[in-house]
């Protein structure tokens, strides 16, 4: 039972962790790390140090305040203005009035240049965030794509003082009716952006563009996850990113979000009264992604909102329309499991709980592993009481199997018979590891999905938890601790098979060793505890009886009634003896 119980295990851990990287080797994978997009993003990044204030405040001056006094004169070049918060830095471009970039202050790259993360697709040759497409009509849509609009601004910087501002940016055009305004609302201590479209004189229902990866960042990092677009149109929630065989995506009927986002950031339309969504492939790793809003040739106004930044679970959870659950805390084997989810959330809140106290994620990982642990003590407990027995009992069990290996329905009544004489259970000992599994991949997803752990320091060589360790030891560690543990656990197997098992340990350590750190500490930290915990169990709960005999066989049991007569039989005492 034990052998196919580890069988399964690591054939498991095999296919989940093996598929993925195979697909990448192989070229297959449509989100894996690109040379060619790492060096696009590198170059298209602003110069460290440049002066944001100057461009803002120049780009200030040479407009009006006012956000309802606007000129309806089209700029003759293209002007980019910059939005400052201690969040993010924006720049908005009048050149078909869209984003050109989004700065996270607060998070760097994961690179040796340190800079803040971009979430804005740098190639040039995608429209934009905030695009204007005219269904139908390519003359208006080539109009909004790539005239100038008049940019706006009433603020300089936000901070307190200062907390909100807008920016205003107006196409107009002389020999036609065709006309758009888009107002937005940037708060200084949000990522949240409130957008108004407004147009006139349109020839039909228009498409607002989210862009092209605006929110992908970290390409192909890990497999759990999507990269792509999300949306909930109604009340259904899908993570589904266009691929070769349907690229392109439509849902229609009301839309409550669309995102497009990857393993810790994303950007997401929150629209009042969208029609519809798509998303499109664009390229191996580029998506695009957009929703329908009606058109016309009266005036139209149209009210969304635009979330740009990190996959805070709290900050998500906040706007009330089932944005957290683009974090998949219920992950299990490529497919979502709503117990691991269920198990995952509040054991989230505790983690940050416990921070808020320890103010270091790696201590907040062992003490919530301590009492983890510490709650499966009974089932722990039942499950090396279980082993052993079985452990003890394990020669006749050999016996009977060798004895009647041709009668299979006689050597299930007799072990069933040896069992509950016995009293072991012979699932006893894998039914506390099923019901610890739901716990164990909630951590791990825990630990592997949520930003909290993104940068985040522990001690020593370890400053980023959601990073591998950089010198190994964590993996070392857990694989010397996985030793440790087959050596001391109880297990029916044959020494042959035994030694065959301390392969799993140096396999586990070398695939661990690509994985977050945060994640390799708490296995570590479980196998430390599960040591003691053994330790404690044989030295001074479960101690095997002295002498060498292990067998807890009852009194009066047959087996010990057999050894009685042979000692009997061979004693001097009685008549004959006397003779």
């Amino acid at each position: 039972m034990e052998k196919r119980v580890v069988l399964f295990l690591v054939l498991s851990l095999g296919i989940i962790f093996g598929y993925d990287l195979l697909l990448k080797e192989l070229g297959y994978s449509p989100f894996s790390t690109s040379p060619i997009i790492d060096q696009e993003l590198k170059t298209s990044l602003p110069p460290k140090g440049t002066d944001a204030e100057t461009i803002s405040s120049s780009s200030s001056e040479s407009h009006s305040v006012s956000s309802s006094n606007y000129s309806t004169e089209p700029l003759l070049t293209e002007e980019v203005v910059v939005v400052e918060t201690p969040l993010f830095r924006a720049g908005i471009s009048g050149q078909g009035g869209v984003l050109t970039s989004w700065e996270l202050k607060k998070y760097l790259t994961q690179t040796e240049e340190n800079v803040p993360v971009q979430l804005v697709y740098p190639n040039g040759q995608f429209p934009g965030p905030l695009t204007v497409q005219v269904k139908g009509n390519e003359v208006e849509t080539q109009r909004l794509r790539q005239g100038n609009f008049q940019v706006q601004k009433d603020f300089n910087q936000l901070d307190e003082a200062h907390p909100t501002g807008k920016v205003l940016l107006t196409y107009s055009s002389s020999d036609s009716e065709l006309w758009v305004q888009k107002e937005l609302t940037f708060h200084y201590d949000s990522y949240l952006v409130g957008i108004t479209i407004r147009t006139r004189g349109i020839s039909g229902d228009i498409d607002v563009l989210l862009g092209t990866n605006f929110g992908v960042v970290e390409w192909g990092q890990g497999f759990i996850g999507l990269l792509g677009s999300a949306w909930m149109v109604g009340e259904e929630m899908e993570k589904v990113s266009p691929d070769a065989d349907a690229p392109i995506l439509r849902r229609d009927g009301p839309v409550r979000w669309l995102a497009l986002q990857d393993k810790y950031f994303m950007s997401v339309f929150i629209p009042e009264n969208a029609k519809s969504l798509f998303s499109k492939l664009e390229t191996e790793m580029v998506v695009s992604a957009g929703m329908s809003l009606s058109g016309g040739s009266g005036e139209q106004v149209h009210k969304t909102k635009l979330y740009a930044g990190p996959k805070k679970y709290d900050v998500l959870k906040s706007f009330n329309i089932g944005l957290e659950d683009t974090i998949d805390f219920g992950w299990f084997i490529y497919g979502s499991w709503s117990i691991v989810k269920a198990v995952a959330k509040p054991l989230f809140s505790v983690l940050r709980f416990i921070y808020d106290y320890t103010h270091n994620y790696g201590v907040a990982i062992i003490l919530l592993t301590l009492g983890i642990k510490l709650l499966f003590v009974p089932l722990q407990y039942k499950s090396y009481k279980s082993m052993q027995g079985m452990q003890t009992i394990q020669p006749k069990v050999l016996a009977l199997q060798e004895k009647l290996k041709d009668n299979k329905e006689k050597l299930n009544t007799e072990l069933m018979k040896l069992y509950k004489e016995h009293k072991v259970n012979p699932v006893g000992g894998c039914l506390p590891m099923v019901l610890q599994m739901p716990v164990f991949v909630a951590l791990f997803n825990i630990l592997y999905m949520t930003i909290d752990l993104r940068q985040a320091p522990f001690m020593l060589w370890v400053t980023d938890l959601s990073a591998q360790d950089p010198y190994y030891v964590l993996p070392v560690l857990m694989g010397i601790s996985m030793v440790v543990q087959q050596k001391i656990m109880p297990t029916t197997m044959d020494p042959t098979q035994a030694k065959m098992m301390m392969i799993l340990p140096v396999g586990l350590t070398f695939l661990f060793v690509t994985f977050p750190a945060g994640l390799v500490l708490y296995w570590v930290t479980n196998n430390v505890l599960t040591v003691t915990q053994q330790f404690v169990t044989d030295r001074y709960i479960l101690k095997k009886p002295r002498g060498g005999s292990t067998d807890p066989s009852p009194k009066g049991s047959e087996p010990a009634l057999e050894s009685g007569k042979k000692k009997r039989s061979s004693s001097p005492s009685g008549p004959s003896s006397k003779s």
